[in-house]
């Protein structure tokens, strides 16, 4: 928004080169007429008062106010008549005793007109005339305009004034004036509007005259002087004129100007403001500023961008009135155009016609003149106002030539580009946005921000000068910071100083602002102020926002007469808040155009007619409430025309408009208050919402006008934890509705601003927001104004704990004020300063508040300008501040490290000014330091003083002063004070230009400093590095712990130097070794590490390190890769390895040159894999035992050529043992591997021989199939492929269990009589593994005709061989005869498995399972024979062979044995179909008796056994057992056939049946069946379908069935009364011994049923009621019932909500079940009282195996109880989630330690801690302790790995979801190997990184048996847990238990 004009310039012209905007402020007081609303209004003011201080004046785009006093005209009435010719000569009168006011509205509705030749005429009455025709011309619209005016503003006589209204002024009134006076001639050209200059005439059409040089110099200098002159009339008269008696009332202050980009430097100052004399940072500048004719060289093009009422448009006109008044005399001609009329034209313009058809016209001459101009471009410069209003897109190509025809925005394309008068200078005005990509990419941006403070208080101290006013004016400013803020934008603080203007006078200090909090209460306080007594224009201010509401829906601002109703235009023009200008629309076509003095006043407008107008209901109004984005490049390129409007309706529906919304609609506060909260319910639903940062300003803007507590805590409290503002302009008005809405928040927040354009004085906004935490700014706009501002916010945010300034142009004076406001803010910890212009002394200024800053953790000075000698005193404030921890500085990054302390703070500020107080020292001590000082250009001197200046201060954990210039000179110095200086850690002096003579010097560190760990020079790489091993002695105590070191640190006992790619060759081993001599027999050297990889030593440098060897001592490792070797001098190292006691290990890959020897150690080489370092060996495992070392030999990548395995094998005989060998060769023939295999005898320490990667000949098998014979020692062959063979080999000739394996090996039919002639030698052959062979069904064949020679004794795999049904029918025929085969499987689909399983000795019964098979009806009658003649066979199982139930009803039927059981199990997805019905039918086609029938629905299973012969029944005994049966024909000949097949039934199964779907028949068989079954032993339906009608026949069968031993009746869904009828069937059941009723309802009566029934069951064993509601009650009859089942041995009441009270009853008869061996109460409500009675009980019961308490809230009483006295034979104890504590779990675990039988532990989800049970005894038999869940921390876990030791049979141990660690992990692996039993760890969410994870593979090398270690959630990268996998696959990090099975 433009500025208001300065004291020469209170009225200005509109924007446009010929818009005139009425300055008006006369408004007369006069006796209104009775017909107008807005004459009624001023009576109705009128009547207290004679004169109307009307001053409200909006001018141009900015508001402007004036005052005048009014005048009454006497007027005669009795001369006057009503007709229409008097009436004219009335009019002429009156206005003639007023001239200038109708000079000031012919100026209004002829805003292009030259008014001169009028006022030349001399008669005032005849001026009166002209004017009033001209006026009359341009239509019935104007001319009704201008009668309300003249009724409104002029003091009209009310007889004069009704008939001026009603023939001239009403719609339909058809009068006119009849005596005009004057031709039609004169009329004609009163029309074209007489006194233009030269509008009707075109440039185009005007004739064109050649002129001489001299003539074209005269036009062109008469043209410019025309053009000045205009200027000044425009601007300079209306400017500077003083007639105008409140000229001082209208000062001038510039607005903040700052350059945003330039190609090229403008000036050297960054920020500026034009006119009077202000800069930004207190430099004086001028206008030249912006046009700055000294840079020739700049940019062309300038845009000024700023947002709605910046004053733009005022800049303009300044700019023209400053030129107008030759001080900007470098530019002969300025021409100011306005895209909003541009935007108007019709037809295309040339470049000649924009500058003199729309602007200027030459007198004559215009050829000449444009000749002119364009000659002397460079002095031209065109002003284009509202370049955000350019409708028309810019077009990307060619403008034509210059008398091409083209649009505006082309015209101005051309003009930027230079095509279009080359050479000129352009300036456009533009709101933020997307600008037109024509404008070039080197234009300048000038970014305007209005005032800051001190601006706007000059301005209102200018406003208010010689008023009493004044003073209190500013003290209302000064104290109100709302309305301070809005005073920064310009246009607002001039309308905030006309409210106070008249508000101030009549209320006290105070309550003036109190009625401006929000801008859009200011607007509605300028509204009050045009009706001073509170008659408020209502039509009139509707109609008015109607019209505007209309233009922001049609996107239009420019309005012409018959848009706007005449009275509505009277009322704008009389209060300025309608300016005029002249349209032109093409060549000879002008009209009067008109428009809202500011567009957001129309937006206000608008937004007034949606809140107070009935047409608009409150759907339509909550439509326009919307949130409106800013991001530039991202929205449309034209900047929307209600961008303000949602911002209005917000304020709009405060509380505190609703009078004044009601007194403007005519309507009650209900009403109103129904309008208001619709916009609030729109903004509640918006304050929820997720938001982009400008939508998040735009809420605040709305929320904050709203003035509603609760929305604004909504919208506050919905904000998200860290808010960030990127890429879009930021106001002082934005941050303010921000801090606004965030002092309602009661969180924290974080706000991020990044590549915003902020205001220079903005962050005084954040004044007070005590809720942020985090604040950054990153922008180059930010100066030392924006620091100064920042400061003094920060000094109110007391939480603030981040404090981000990156990437701003901060210097000296900015630096100072944020330095002293920082120690205002306790609580920061981070601070940047990142990417500044600091020098030297402002960064030492910011380094000094340091110890200010109690618990700041990070200060980045980063890409700031600093010296050497600056970084010196950075590092000795690093060196006296306490609390830094870290120096960093690499080229441009500059950043502190702090580590607070709590004492800290209280120290510096008890004694601020002590230097070195006893607290400071003792810190220096303790704390250590990193200083970081890289590429900082440092030399020998700043070596010397760094020294110097370290000596005196902290222990340094590392010293980096890589990069720099030291050389040789500096790298001794520092590496010679480097045990004075105390690093505990790192030393890096790379890439200091160190050379070989000074390697040397490097070198002998090693004999002074014993701290040294690791020592890595690489001449080639520049790298100089020097690692120290911590004093754990000294700093951390005693026995410091494995896993609290990092992975980079050595413990002291281990020290590496490695020389890489230092160029050595052979000549300077001899040197080198001498050197390392010294150092290696000093003793302190324990395990010494030696590097000298990349080098080039050769074969002769191996040789020669072979005899220099010895003389080094005892090393840890030796990597020689990269130097060149052959296999000769693998040949001399592998001598040093047979030959040296501390070499174990020899490496070696000889195409990729990796040779590595290394001592002893207990894990594999995790290098190998290249993401973690390696603990070296003698670290890993401390303490676990003395064991044998096994040495390795490893040889890849070498062709092996039979004389060079005889050498190798030779230099390998003396190597002691046990020894792995591992050979890799592209190919190795058969001649090699003979020789290989009979060099193995010679090898008596050989324990492993591995051929990897090894091609490998089909002949191969059966030379490895020989070596039983050549070495008996061979423990397991296993050959794969064909490419990787492995031996394993005893250390005695005692064998067990021999394992060979031939994979893969392409063996077929022709082969197996070899193989098995060869492995016949073999007599203790355990497992035989041939499978993806090509063997086929006859190597099957052959293979078990062969089977008896081979001595296999374990198991046969011969899968996936291609083998088909008829293998399988074989194997069902050849199984007898083959001997010691107990079990067979085959599989022949997608598994493809064949698997036969031996016993030593013969067995009786065989098994043979078939799946897959296929089996078709040809197939059965075969395998029936088959089954029929194998008597051995036992089993048999069936699944998914696709026998239907036909071919299964065959089979049954014809398999026929003499004499045996078989058990035939068949699987198929018909039988889970079929009813139970269909399956007993087919049982009864068995021929055999049956014994056992099983029946599962799920597993598609049907189960039967059967016995031979069959054995006949009497008939009448038959016919006796179904004399009973009420069944239908077919039903009873099938229960006939069922009798007699299952009359020896002992056991009958169903399970996840269904008997309710064929109207009970299945049931009824079933009836009938168990009414026959005599020998029925066992019975069971579980998971059933049964109703209650079936339930009572099934009950009728059960009642008799006497013999019954075991009924189980689990898993049902059964109502009470079918259960009822199931426990009758319980009478008389005295040999039951198991009886299963879970899940079933047992209430009273059912219960009371069950414990009658349970009285007389004396040989119960096995009692499972769990699940069934039994309670406290329950528990008490069925404890009861019990007391007489002595031989109780397990009792499951699990789930069943029993209490202390129902325990207490049970804890008083278990003493007498004197058999009890399990007890499960999981899972109930028993607490301390029931489980101490409990733990009395269970103790005197001897017999006592398991015990399950699980899930009850017992405590540590019960604990303790337990823990007195255990029963001796417990073998499973189960207490989890049992709330025990640290006390009851040590008790419990001291009394279990020892107990000879207990198998099972669970204490899971138990607050343990330091209660984890550990034992001294040990628990010899455990296989399984379960602790999750139990809060084990590292040091609980040392005594628990301790315990698990001493548990042998461990097997699986589950740890997750505790709190183990690395120390946790490192004490696992330490034992892992150690436990031979152990199968399955599980650590899932814990705490141990990849460093114990790579502990636990390290573990796994020592030959543990664990199948998977459980690592998912712990903390460990993805890639890590990829990496950690491959070298050890047993690890398993994925969320689904991967383990595999046990079989």
């Amino acid at each position: 928004m433009p500025q208001p004009c300065s004291t020469h310039a209170h009225s200005t012209a509109s924007s446009a080169p010929r818009t005139r905007t009425v300055i008006s402020s006369l408004c007369t007081h006069a006796r209104p007429s009775p017909f107008s609303s807005a004459a009624r209004l001023h009576r109705c003011c009128a009547n207290n008062s004679r004169y109307i201080n009307n001053d409200w004046i909006l001018s141009g785009r900015t508001s402007y106010i004036c005052g005048s006093f009014l005048r009454q005209v006497p007027m005669d009435p009795v001369g006057i008549q009503l007709g229409t010719g008097n009436l004219w000569s009335c009019l002429v009168n009156l206005l003639s005793k007023d001239p200038k006011w109708l000079s000031d509205k012919m100026s209004f509705f002829f805003p292009n007109m030259d008014l001169g030749s009028q006022n030349e005429v001399s008669d005032p009455e005849q001026r009166v005339i002209l004017q009033l025709r001209e006026l009359h011309s341009q239509g019935l619209d104007t001319w009704q305009s201008f009668i309300y005016c003249v009724c409104m503003e002029l003091d009209v006589p009310l007889d004069l004034e009704v008939p001026l209204l009603s023939i001239w002024g009403s719609e339909d009134g058809k009068g006119s004036p009849s005596r005009l006076g004057g031709s039609e001639e004169s009329q004609t050209e009163s029309q074209l509007h007489h006194g233009l200059k030269r509008p009707h005439q075109s440039y185009e059409s005007s004739p064109r005259r050649k002129q001489s040089r001299k003539q074209q110099l005269e036009l062109a200098k008469k043209y410019l002087q025309l053009l000045r002159t205009s200027a000044q009339q425009r601007y300079g008269d209306r400017l500077s004129g003083s007639e105008q008696p409140l000229a001082s009332h209208q000062p001038y202050i510039p607005p903040i100007l700052q350059w945003t980009r330039a190609t090229v430097p403008l000036d050297t100052q960054q920020g500026a403001v034009m006119g009077d004399i202000k800069a930004e940072d207190g430099t004086d500048v001028n206008i030249w500023d912006l046009f700055n004719p000294r840079t020739k060289k700049g940019p062309r093009v300038t845009v000024l961008l700023g947002t709605a009422g910046m004053g733009k448009t005022m800049l303009a006109h300044r700019l023209c009135q400053k030129w107008a008044e030759g001080q900007l005399e470098h530019f002969q001609a300025l021409f100011l155009f306005e895209f909003r009329q541009l935007n108007l034209l019709t037809s295309f313009l040339t470049l000649p016609q924009l500058l003199f058809d729309l602007y200027l016209s030459p007198e004559s001459g215009p050829d000449a003149v444009f000749q002119y101009l364009t000659d002397n471009a460079e002095r031209v410069l065109l002003v284009f106002d509202g370049l955000d209003e350019a409708l028309q897109p810019c077009s990307g190509g060619d403008t034509g030539g210059l008398e091409g025809l083209g649009p505006a925005l082309s015209l101005f394309s051309g003009l930027c580009d230079g095509t279009l008068l080359p050479g000129c200078r352009v300036m456009a005005t533009s709101r933020p946005g997307k600008l037109p990509p024509c404008l070039p990419a080197e234009a300048a941006m000038v970014q305007m921000w209005g005032f800051d403070s001190p601006r706007v208080e000059e301005y209102v101290s200018h406003f208010f000068s010689a008023q009493p006013s004044q003073e209190g004016a500013l003290a209302e400013l000064r104290v109100n910071r709302r309305l301070r803020s809005m005073c920064t934008v310009p246009a607002l603080c001039r309308i905030a100083c006309l409210c106070l203007r008249r508000l101030l006078p009549a209320r006290a200090q105070g309550q003036s602002v109190a009625l401006l909090p929000t801008v859009t209460q200011l607007y509605m306080q300028m509204v009050l102020g045009l009706s001073p007594h509170g008659c408020l224009p209502t039509t009139t201010l509707l109609g008015l926002g109607e019209v505007a509401r209309r233009g922001l829906e049609t996107g239009k601002v420019v309005f012409y007469a018959r848009d706007i109703p005449p009275s509505v235009m009277a009322f704008g023009a009389a209060h300025s808040l309608l300016s005029s200008f002249c349209v032109y629309t093409g060549p000879g076509h002008l009209q009067t155009g008109y428009a809202f003095t500011h567009l957001s006043l129309q937006e206000f407008f608008a937004a007034l007619y949606l809140m107070g107008s009935p047409e608009v209901d409150k759907d339509n109004l909550a439509h326009h409430v919307t949130l409106n984005s800013r991001w530039v490049l991202r929205t449309k390129a034209r900047v929307g025309l209600s961008d303000h409007l949602p911002t209005f309706l917000a304020g709009l529906a405060s509380r505190a408009c609703r009078p004044f919304l009601g007194q403007l609609a005519g309507r009650g506060e209900a009403w109103v208050g129904a309008r208001q909260a619709a916009v609030v319910q729109v903004l509640r639903k918006l304050a929820t919402r997720k938001l982009t940062g400008p939508k998040v300003i735009e809420l605040c803007r709305c929320v904050d006008e709203t003035q509603e507590p609760e929305l604004v805590r909504l919208a506050a409290q919905s904000l998200r934890y860290e808010l960030s503002f990127h890429n879009f302009p930021l106001t002082r008005a934005d941050l303010t509705s921000l801090t606004n809405v965030l002092q309602r928040r009661e969180g924290p927040i974080h706000l991020d601003f990044e590549g915003c354009p902020l205001e220079p004085h903005c962050p005084e906004a954040l004044v007070g927001c005590g809720q942020v935490e985090h604040l950054s700014f990153k922008s180059r706009k930010c100066g030392d104004a924006f620091a100064e501002a920042l400061s003094r916010s920060l000094q109110t945010m007391g939480r603030l704990q981040k404090l981000g300034l990156a990437g701003s142009k901060i210097t000296a004076q900015g630096i100072r004020h944020l330095v002293k406001a920082l120690p205002f803010c306790p609580q920061l910890e981070e601070v940047s300063f990142q990417d500044n212009q600091l020098k030297d002394q402002e960064v030492l200024n910011v380094a000094e508040v340091l110890p200010c800053l109690p618990r700041l953790r990070r200060l980045d000075l980063s890409g700031n300008n600093v010296s050497v000698s600056t970084l010196l005193c950075l590092a000795k404030v690093a060196v006296s501040c306490p609390t830094v921890r870290t120096l960093q500085v690499r080229e441009a990054d500059l950043i502190f490290l702090l580590s607070p302390r709590a004492e800290t703070a209280v120290e510096l500020q008890r004694a601020p000014d002590l230097q070195e107080s006893d607290s400071q020292r003792k810190g220096a001590q303790s704390r250590s330091l990193t200083l970081r000082l890289q590429k900082c250009q440092l030399q020998v001197h700043d070596a010397e003083a760094l020294i110097a200046l370290l000596l005196g201060g902290p222990c340094l954990e590392e010293v980096d002063l890589s990069g720099n210039q030291l050389e040789d000179e500096g790298c001794r110095l520092m590496a010679e004070a480097a045990l004075q200086l105390r690093i505990t850690r790192k030393l890096d002096l790379s890439d200091n230009g160190l050379s070989v003579a000074g390697l040397r010097c490097v070198l002998s560190t090693l004999s002074t400093c014993r701290t040294l760990a690791e020592l890595h020079i690489s001449l080639l790489d520049k790298a100089v590095v020097l690692t120290f091993a911590q004093k754990t002695e000294e700093q951390e105590g005693p026995q410091k712990s494995l896993v609290s070191q990092m992975p980079s640190e050595l413990p002291l006992s281990s020290h590496r130097i490695r020389l890489t790619r230092c160029g050595f060759q052979a000549r300077h081993l001899q040197q080198l070794c001498k050197a390392l001599e010294g150092s290696c027999h000093l003793g302190h050297l324990c395990h010494l590490q030696l590097d000298f990889s990349g080098n080039a030593l050769g074969d002769e440098g191996a040789a020669l390190l072979a005899r220099l060897l010895p003389g080094l001592g005892a090393l840890q490792s030796l990597d020689l890769s990269g130097n060149g070797f052959s296999l000769d001098a693998v040949l001399a190292l592998a001598r040093c390895f047979s030959a040296l006691q501390w070499l174990f290990h020899l490496d070696v890959s000889l195409d990729s040159q990796r040779v590595l020897l290394t001592g002893a150690r207990r894990g594999r080489d995790i290098r190998a894999g290249g993401f973690l370092p390696d603990i070296p060996a003698g670290a890993e495992f401390s303490g676990s035992g003395q064991r044998c070392a096994p040495r390795s030999f490893c040889l890849r990548e070498c062709q092996l050529e039979p004389l060079s395995l005889t050498r190798l094998c030779a230099t390998l005989e003396q190597c002691p043992g046990p020894l792995a060998v591992q050979l890799s060769s592209a190919v190795l023939s058969d001649q090699s591997l003979e020789t290989l295999l009979h060099c193995l005898p010679r090898l008596r320490h050989l324990s492993l021989l591995q051929l990897s990667e090894t091609g490998l000949s089909a002949k191969s098998p059966f030379l490895l199939a020989d070596v039983f014979s050549l070495c008996p020692w061979v423990q397991k062959l296993d050959l794969r492929s064909l490419r990787h063979a492995t031996l394993h080999f005893t250390s005695s000739r005692e064998r067990e269990g021999v394992c060979c394996g031939f994979t893969g090996c392409g063996l077929s039919r022709e082969h197996v009589a070899s193989l098995c002639r060869l492995l016949s030698k073999c007599d203790d052959l355990s497992q035989l593994d041939l499978s993806a062979n090509l063997l086929g069904d006859d190597g099957l064949r052959c293979l078990l005709e062969c089977l008896p020679q081979v001595p296999v004794s374990g198991s046969l795999d011969l899968s996936h061989n291609s083998i088909s049904q008829e293998s399988a029918l074989r194997l069902v025929e050849t199984l007898p005869a083959c001997p010691r085969v107990r079990e067979a499987s085959v599989n022949l689909g997608s598994e493809q498995s064949c698997r036969i399983h031996f016993s030593k000795q013969e067995e009786a019964g065989k098994t043979l399972r078939l799946s897959e098979c296929s089996f078709g009806p040809e197939h059965v009658p075969r395998l029936a024979t088959g089954l029929s003649q194998s008597l051995q066979l036992t089993e048999l199982a069936l699944t998914r062979c696709c026998l239907d139930q036909k071919q299964l009803m065959v089979l049954l039927s014809l398999l026929r044995r003499p004499a045996g059981q078989l058990c035939l199990r068949v699987e198929e997805p018909w039988v889970g179909r079929a009813r139970v019905l269909a399956l007993l039918e087919v049982c009864t086609q068995a021929s055999g008796n049956i014994t056992e029938i099983s029946i599962s629905g799920t597993q598609q299973q049907l189960c039967v056994q059967l016995g031979f012969p069959h054995q006949e029944e009497n008939p009448e005994a038959v016919a006796l057992r179904l004399a009973h049966c009420d069944l239908g024909t077919h039903h009873s000949l099938l229960a006939r056939q069922l009798t007699e097949t299952c009359a020896r039934l002992r056991q009958l199964s169903l399970s996840q049946v269904s008997l309710c779907d064929d109207d009970d028949a299945s049931v009824l068989l079933l009836r009938s069946l168990l009414l026959s079954l005599s020998e029925l032993k066992k019975f069971r339906l579980t998971s059933s379908c049964v109703n209650t009608k079936g339930l009572t026949h099934l009950a009728s069968g059960l009642s008799r069935c006497h013999h019954l031993e075991e009924l189980d009746l689990s898993n049902n869904q059964f109502f009470e009364e079918g259960t009822k009828a199931l426990l009758q069937a319980l009478e008389g059941k005295r040999s039951l011994k198991t009886l299963d009723l879970s899940h079933l309802p047992l209430g009273g009566s059912a219960l009371a049923m069950l414990t009658q029934g349970l009285s007389h069951m004396t040989l119960l064993q096995r009692l499972r009621l769990s699940r069934n509601s039994i309670g406290d009650l329950g528990c008490c009859h069925l404890s009861e019932a019990l007391r007489t089942a002595t031989s109780l041995e397990e009792l499951g009441l699990s789930h069943n909500q029993i209490g202390d009270a129902g325990a207490q009853h049970l804890a008083a008869i278990l003493p007498g079940l004197p058999e009890l061996r399990k007890i499960d109460l999981s899972a109930n409500d028993i607490g301390p009282a029931g489980g101490v009675q409990l733990a009395k009980s269970l103790t005197l019961c001897r017999h006592l195996e398991e015990l399950m308490l699980g899930r009850n809230a017992l405590g540590d009483p019960t604990a303790l109880g337990l823990a007195q006295e255990l029963p001796q034979h417990l073998r499973v104890l189960h207490l989890p989630s049992c709330h025990l504590g640290p006390e009851g779990a040590l008790s419990l675990g001291q009394a279990l330690d020892g107990c000879p039988h207990l198998e099972e532990i669970s204490l899971a989800e138990n607050s343990l801690a330091e209660g984890v049970p550990h034992f001294c005894k040990g628990l010899p038999l455990l296989r399984q302790m379960d602790l999750v869940s139990c809060k084990i921390d590292n040091q609980t876990a040392k005594l628990l790995a301790a315990s698990f030791l001493l548990c042998p049979a461990l097997e699986v141990i589950l740890l997750s979801w505790n709190l183990l660690g690395d120390e946790a992990a490192a004490e696992l692996a330490r034992v892992l190997p150690q436990m031979g039993r152990l199968k399955r760890v599980d650590l899932e969410k814990n705490q141990i990184t990849a460093r114990g994870a790579w502990l636990l593979v390290e573990g796994l090398a020592q030959g543990s048996g664990i199948q998977v270690i459980r690592l998912w959630n712990n903390p460990i990268p993805a890639d890590v847990a990829q990496c950690l996998r491959s070298q050890e696959p047993r690890l398993d990090f994925a969320f689904f238990d991967k383990a595999p099975q046990n079989t």
